[in-house]
C-alpha cells in the first residue's frame, strides 16, 4: 500500500513538474517580467480606468447602437476596400523584388518603406501639396480641376502608399527563398504560368500573404489620421467617431462603448495574426534569396520590370517629392498680405520657422521642436530594447503560455490613440506636467516592431556553436559575445532604428498627452496646417521635410542593417 501510494505521489509530482505553466514559472517568469509589468501599468491599467469611469449601461440606446453599427460597417468596408488595392499593387511588387535584379533596386525599396515609417500627418500634407487645392500639380495645371482631398479615394490610395511595403516585405520574403526547381519541374510536364502559380506558388505563398493581408487589414481598420485628416468626419470609422464624442461632439460613454467594440476587434485579428505567422515556414527545401534573383530576359519581363519601376517610383515618389518642392516655392499670398507678390523660389519658409511673428507664448522653434522628438525617441529606443529583448527570447522558442501572451502584445497596435491618451490623462493625471509620459505612450506601439524584429534573429542562433563553445570551457559572457552578438547586433540596431522612427512620427496620443512647451514635429506640423495663409502652410511643408529627411535616413540605415530572410515588418 505504501508503495503505491509513494509511486502515486512521485507520479503527480512528475505530472506537475511537466505542467506547462509550471515549466514557464520555473524558466519564463523573468524574462516576461518587466514586459508584462510595463503593458500592464501603462496600457491594461489607463485602459481599464477609462472604461471603468466612462463605460456604463446608458450608452446602450437605439442610436447609439446605430451609430456604432454604422461606424463598424465604414470602417470594416473601408479596410477591405484598402486590403485588396493594397494587394493589387503589392504582389507584383513583391514579384518584382524577389526574382528580378535591375539598376535602384535597394532605393525603390527603402522608398516603398519610407511612408509606413511617416506619421499620418506628413502622408497628408504630402497628398495636399501634390494633389490639394493649393498642391503642386493644381498649380502647374490649372485648368485640370478635380476634388481629391475630402474624398473616399483619397482614403484609399493613402492606404495602399502606407502598407504596400508590408505586402513587399512578407510575402516578398517568402517568395524570394522558395526553391526556383518546383516551377521548373511543372513548366517540364506541360504546365503554363497560369496553372504554376495556382498549383504551385500560391499554395506555398498562402500562409504568409494572409498574415501580410491581416497585418493590413489591422492598420487600416485602426488608421485614424489618414481618414480624419484626408477624407474629414463625414467618414466615420470608430477611431473617428472615437476622437469625435471625445472632443467635438462629447459623449463619453458612446465614445467607451466604440472602444470596446474597436479592442475586441483588434484582439481577434492580433490572434489571428500571430497564429498566421506560426505557420508561416514553408515546409521545403529553402533557398537563398539571391539563387532566384535574375536580371530580365525576354521582352514580356522586360516590359513587367520596366511598367512597374516607373509605376512604383511615381506612386512613391512624386508625394514624397511634393513636400520639399512646396516648402521651397511660394505660390500663393500668406495670410493679410498687400501689395506685390514674389513668387517662385524662396527659402522663407524655412527662415520663418524660427520667427514668432505672432508673439505666440506657445511657440517654439523647429530646433527646439526636433530636440524634443529626438529626446522622446532616444527614450524610446532606450525602453523598447529593455523590454524587447527578454519578450523576443521567450517568443524565440515560445511555449504554451507564450502562444497566448503574443497577441497581448499587439494589442496596443491597434487601440484607440483617442483612448490611450485620455487613459494616460486619467490615470496618470500628475505626470502632465512633464514629458515624461510620451515616450511611455511611443514605447506602447514600437514595441511589437522590436519584438518582431529581434525575435527571427535570436530564434536563428544556432543551438551546437553555442554547446561547443562551452564545451571548450568559453565563459557565458563570451559565448554571448562571440556567438551571439555578431548575429544579434544588426538586427538590434534596426529594432532599435525601428522604435526611433516610429517615435518620430506618432501623432494621435502625442497630441493629447504632450504638453504646449514641449511639441514634437508632427505636432508642430499640425499647428501649422491648421492655421490659414500661405506662410503657415509653406512652414508645414518645411517641417514635414524636415521629419521626412529624418525617417528617410533611418529607412535606410534598417535596410543596410536588415536581417537576410527577415520578412515580418
Amino acid at each position: 500500500m505504501n508503495k503505491t501510494i509513494n509511486h502515486r505521489e512521485t507520479g503527480t509530482r512528475r505530472f506537475s513538474s511537466n505542467n506547462p505553466v509550471s515549466l514557464w514559472l520555473k524558466g519564463r517568469f523573468f524574462l516576461w517580467l518587466f514586459p508584462l509589468t510595463f503593458l500592464i501599468i501603462f496600457f491594461f491599467y489607463p485602459l481599464s480606468r477609462f472604461l471603468a469611469l466612462t463605460l456604463n449601461t446608458s450608452a446602450l440606446t437605439s442610436e447609439n447602437v446605430r451609430i456604432a453599427y454604422s461606424a463598424l460597417s465604414f470602417t470594416f468596408y473601408q479596410a477591405t476596400v484598402s486590403t485588396l488595392l493594397t494587394l493589387l499593387l503589392g504582389l507584383p511588387a513583391a514579384y518584382l523584388f524577389a526574382r528580378y535584379e535591375f539598376r535602384g533596386k535597394s532605393l525603390l525599396r527603402a522608398l516603398t518603406a519610407v511612408p509606413f515609417m511617416l506619421p499620418t500627418v506628413v502622408v497628408a500634407a504630402g497628398f495636399n501639396a501634390l494633389l490639394g487645392p493649393r498642391g503642386l500639380i493644381p498649380s502647374i495645371l490649372p485648368f485640370f480641376s478635380f476634388n481629391f482631398l475630402v474624398t473616399f479615394t483619397a482614403i484609399l490610395i493613402a492606404h495602399v502608399f502606407y502598407n504596400t511595403t508590408i505586402i513587399i516585405r512578407v510575402v516578398g520574403n517568402t517568395l524570394s527563398s522558395l526553391d526556383p526547381k518546383l516551377e521548373q519541374a511543372a513548366r517540364s510536364l506541360g504546365a503554363d504560368s497560369r496553372h504554376v502559380w495556382q498549383n504551385i506558388t500560391l499554395p506555398l505563398l498562402r500562409p504568409s500573404l494572409l498574415a501580410a493581408s491581416l497585418l493590413v487589414f489591422l492598420f487600416d481598420f485602426t488608421s485614424f489620421g489618414v481618414i480624419l485628416l484626408l477624407g474629414g468626419p463625414k467618414f466615420s470609422t470608430l477611431e473617428v467617431e472615437i476622437y469625435l464624442r471625445v472632443l467635438k461632439l462629447p459623449d463619453l460613454p458612446l465614445a467607451a462603448l466604440l472602444s470596446v467594440i474597436q479592442l475586441i476587434c483588434t484582439l481577434i485579428f492580433s490572434i489571428l495574426y500571430s497564429r498566421i505567422v506560426t505557420r508561416t515556414t514553408v515546409q521545403i527545401t529553402p533557398r537563398s534569396a539571391g539563387s532566384n534573383i535574375r536580371k530580365p530576359k525576354t521582352l514580356r519581363e522586360r516590359i513587367f520590370v520596366t511598367v512597374f519601376i516607373f509605376l512604383l517610383s511615381s506612386f512613391f515618389f512624386l508625394p514624397l517629392s511634393a513636400l520639399p518642392f512646396r516648402s521651397l516655392f511660394r505660390i500663393e499670398a500668406d495670410r493679410g498680405q498687400r501689395g506685390e507678390i514674389q513668387y517662385g523660389f524662396t527659402t522663407d519658409y524655412y527662415k520663418e520657422l524660427f520667427v514668432n511673428r505672432r508673439g505666440s507664448v506657445f511657440y517654439v522653434p523647429p530646433i527646439q521642436a526636433t530636440f524634443n522628438s529626438m529626446a522622446y525617441a532616444g527614450t524610446t529606443v532606450l525602453l523598447s530594447l529593455l523590454l524587447g529583448f527578454p519578450a523576443a527570447l521567450a517568443l524565440a522558442k515560445p511555449t504554451r503560455v507564450e502562444r497566448i501572451l503574443d497577441p497581448l502584445i499587439m494589442l496596443p497596435l491597434g487601440s484607440s490613440a483617442v483612448m490611450l491618451g485620455l487613459g494616460f490623462i486619467v490615470s496618470y493625471g500628475a505626470w502632465l506636467t512633464s514629458p515624461l509620459l510620451v515616450p511611455f505612450a511611443h514605447t506602447l506601439i514600437a514595441l511589437p516592431f522590436v519584438i518582431r524584429t529581434l525575435q527571427p534573429a535570436i530564434a536563428s542562433i544556432p543551438e551546437r556553436l553555442r554547446h561547443a563553445a562551452s564545451s571548450l570551457g568559453a565563459p557565458p559572457f563570451q559565448v554571448w559575445k562571440t556567438i551571439d552578438w555578431p548575429i544579434l547586433r544588426r538586427a538590434t540596431l534596426a529594432a532599435a532604428t525601428f522604435a526611433l522612427t516610429i517615435s518620430l512620427g506618432e501623432f494621435g496620443a502625442t497630441l493629447l498627452i504632450s504638453r504646449p512647451e514641449y511639441p514634437t514635429i508632427p505636432v508642430a506640423i499640425e499647428r501649422f496646417l491648421s492655421q490659414p495663409g500661405g506662410l503657415n502652410y509653406g512652414q508645414a511643408m518645411a517641417m514635414a521635410t524636415i521629419l521626412m529627411v529624418l525617417t528617410t535616413a533611418s529607412i535606410l540605415w534598417i535596410e543596410k542593417f536588415r536581417i537576410p530572410g527577415a520578412g515580418e515588418f
